[in-house]
Parts: C-alpha cells; structure tokens; sequence
C-alpha cells in the first residue's frame, strides 16, 4: 500500500491530500488509517515527524463525513487532547486543512488567552475541539463545556503530558465523556504510568509502533562538544559562524536562561528569539512565525518546544544545556532531520552534566561522537567537527590540557576569512550539515 487513494479514505480528504502535494503516506499512516476506520481504538507508539497527526486526523474526518449530523451544543464529535498551547493550533490547523472541503468546524481551547471566544465557539458545538487539558478543566467546571456526546477522544503525547503533571486533569476529563467511544492514545515512549493510562483507557486496541521507544532520528548527526559551563556562550556563539547553520533550534533548561541565551546571541549579531512558558500566547506565536519564516535565525526553547511542533527546515538543534530527562533528548534532536532531510545536533557538555549524559547514552543505547573544546582558548579552531576526523568517546573526556584532533589551533577569523568586531572565528566547513541525500515528500504532520 504506497498511495493514499488505496487506503478508502473518502474523495474530499483525497482532494485536500492531493493540493497539499502528499501522495505517499507514512509508516504510520499505513499501519494506523485502516484500523481507525475500522472503529477499532488504538495505541500508537511514534515519534513526532512519523505523520501521525494525520495518522488519527484523515480517518476522524472520513468518519465524521460518513456520519454527517450536528455537533452537540456546548460540546464536540471529537475531542483531541494535547500537552502545549503550540501543539493544540498545530493539530486544529491540520484538521482544518485536511477537512477543508468537508465544511467541518474545528476550535481548539487552551491557557493563554480571553475565555470569551472559546466559549462562544463551545456555545454552538464544534465538530472537533482541540484542547490542552488545563483549559478544559476549566470549561467544564464552570458548565460551559459538555462532553457526554463526545464520540472520539484522542490522547497526543501522553507522555509529554506526564512529564507536565497532566494526568489527573486527564481522568477528570475522561470521567465526562461516554463509556462507548473510540480513543486512539499516541505516545513517544511508554513508560509504565502510560501503559497504564492506556489499560484504563482504550479496548481491546490495535497496536502501532514504526520505531522502537526512544530512539533518536537516522538522519541526525550528532555530536557533543565538551566545554566549560562558563564558556558555553561564546562557543554557541562560534557556532553560528558556520553559514550551513541557517535555522537552529537552541534548547535550554530554565526560562530565565532561554531569555539570556537569546539576548547574548542577539548582541553576537544573531537574529534570536526566545520561546518558553511564561511568554504570552502572541509572543509565542510570533516568535514561532518568525523562525518559520527564516526571519529568526535561532530561537532558543525550554522543552515546551521539543516535542510536536512541525518547523520545516530546521538545519540544526543545540542542546545548550542537556536535558534532566534523558527522554527530552530523542525529543529535541527530532525537531531535525524531519520530511525526509538531513540534521545536525551538537550538544554543549560541562561536567556537571555528564550523570546526564550518562543516561542519556544509556536511553539510547549510542555513544554521542564527542570533541574537547574545554582550554581551547581560541574557539575559533572547530575543525575537529569536521566528520572527517575522528572523535573520541564521549564517555570518557581527556584529561585537562589534553587536546585530540587540535594539534594545531586555528587562527581566530571571522566570516569569510577577514576579522570581524566580535573576535568570534569562523570555519564554514567546521560543522557540518549533511544534506546528500534525496528528499521525499514530506511526512503529514
């Protein structure tokens, strides 16, 4: 099965797939579309980037076609719950597209934001509501969100959602809607609290995995740059000399530092944005629109970010700091590589971050090629990232003073050769960005 005129989907859905230039549908597409139309509820283990928005999207909306009625006053047909206010646009936007010749209504509720436009569009019913469970919770208590007549319950991320502190807000939710439904549950890992969550909510489920849990994407190449924590900067800043490094994805841990990190990049003469929880839902959006539209170069994230934001082209991911969750790191270095491209993921080390390092190899089941960076007071000589050199293990970092694959510094330069006001070096060829293979059509999201 290789096209999806082949998987029953109704001729609007087609006709939609077809201006959008999608032809071929994902592993998880082809696994996961026929047993939703089916009727049958689903436990779908997937990375973000596989398509399975529209893994659970285009069967709801042929079914919902198949079945044309009103949508319950105060309520909705479908409900999709999601971790992140970004998530929650990105799956309504998806419907709407995929939907846009079946006249189907689509709102989506989360924090952020006035209350009076979403209750305005519950007032009437929507079709589908895609909603953050917080939000939610909030409708609901105060009587202007009903759920009885809810007919697909779709769970996103969950385990995004546990690491959020979501479940219980999830139960409460459940509790509303009816007994007979169908629930497809999506997950990048399934840790037990999830295989539990799944156990209470789903019958008899098909299964669907298109990649073993917490793995990190074939197409990324990555590298680890041990460094001192007080130099992390300057060296991040060094890296954006290399011109390959056209739109790079800068994860931090705290808010406060996504903030910092953006506004040094900003006065190292790199366009740079910030994007964490405490921004108001319009600077979120427009600092995600402006890294769409390659107008910021970098936009620096808390893991809010790392997990179900679909951005094309994305060259590179930096983990400034590496994550206290060793899952977080599949997750970040996914926002990469995505639609059939290349990417490069460079992780920035100190030593108190090699426990976290440790497990995360550990997760993953890899050694993260690495270079020492520490005591090179240049950071102008990056030609050991060049792939053709050969990395030591990252497990072990050399003793101090120890330099491999530096015998000889390079000399500080700035873009194209000639100095530059900052002192920051350059080598274009020291990171780089591996594109050679052929692109496919891109994953749905």
């Amino acid at each position: 099965m290789t096209q999806f005129n082949e998987l029953g989907l109704a001729k609007p859905l087609l006709k939609a797939l077809a201006e959008e230039g999608y032809t071929q549908p994902t592993p998880i597409q082809i696994q996961a579309i026929p047993s939703v139309l089916g009727g049958r509820d689903l436990l779908g283990v997937a990375q973000t980037g596989t398509g399975k928005t529209a893994a659970f999207a285009l069967p709801i909306l042929h079914r919902l076609a198949a079945d044309p009625r009103p949508a319950p006053r105060r309520g909705c047909r479908v409900l999709v719950l999601a971790p992140t206010r970004e998530l929650a646009s990105q799956i309504a936007e998806s419907f709407r597209t995929y939907g846009r010749h079946l006249g189907m209504s689509v709102a989506v509720v989360f924090g952020g934001v006035k209350y009076g436009p979403q209750i305005r569009a519950l007032a009437a019913g929507v079709d589908v509501l895609v909603a953050t469970p917080g939000r939610l919770i909030d409708h609901i208590n105060e009587k202007v969100a009903n759920l009885s007549a809810t007919e697909v319950l779709v769970l996103d991320e969950a385990d995004q959602m546990l690491d959020l502190g979501f479940l219980p807000p999830i139960r409460r939710i459940v509790a509303t809607l009816p007994r007979r439904r169908q629930s497809l549950f999506f997950s990048a890992t399934m840790p037990a609290e999830i295989a539990k969550l799944a156990a209470e909510l789903l019958t008899n489920p098909v299964h669907v995995a298109v990649a073993p849990a917490a793995t990190t994407v074939a197409r990324v190449e990555q590298r680890l740059l041990y460094i001192e924590a007080d130099r992390k900067r300057p060296l991040l800043a060094e890296l954006f000399d290399d011109p390959k490094m056209d739109r790079a994805l800068v994860f931090t841990r705290t808010k406060r530092g996504a903030d910092r990190v953006a506004k040094y990049l900003a006065t190292q003469g790199v366009d740079a944005d910030s994007i964490h929880g405490d921004k108001s839902q319009g600077q979120r959006e427009r600092a995600l629109a402006a890294f769409k539209a390659g107008a910021v170069r970098a936009l620096v994230a808390t893991d809010i970010a790392a997990r179900g934001i679909d951005i094309d082209c994305v060259s590179h991911v930096i983990n400034f700091e590496l994550p206290n969750v060793p899952e977080a790191y599949v997750h970040r270095i996914g926002r990469t590589a995505r639609a059939g491209a290349a990417g490069v993921a460079i992780s920035l080390c100190a030593n108190d971050e090699r426990t976290l390092l440790r497990d995360i190899e550990k997760l993953t089941r890899q050694t993260i090629p690495a270079f020492d960076r520490r005591h090179d007071r240049s950071l102008g000589a990056m030609a050991a990232m060049d792939l053709k050199t050969t990395p030591q293990r990252s497990g072990a970092p050399p003793k101090q003073g120890h330099r491999p694959n530096d015998q000889t510094p390079s000399r500080r330069r700035g873009r194209g050769g000639s100095g530059n006001a900052s002192g920051r070096g350059a080598n274009p060829s020291a990171i780089h960005h591996r594109n050679d293979g052929p692109r496919r059509s891109a994953p749905l999201a």
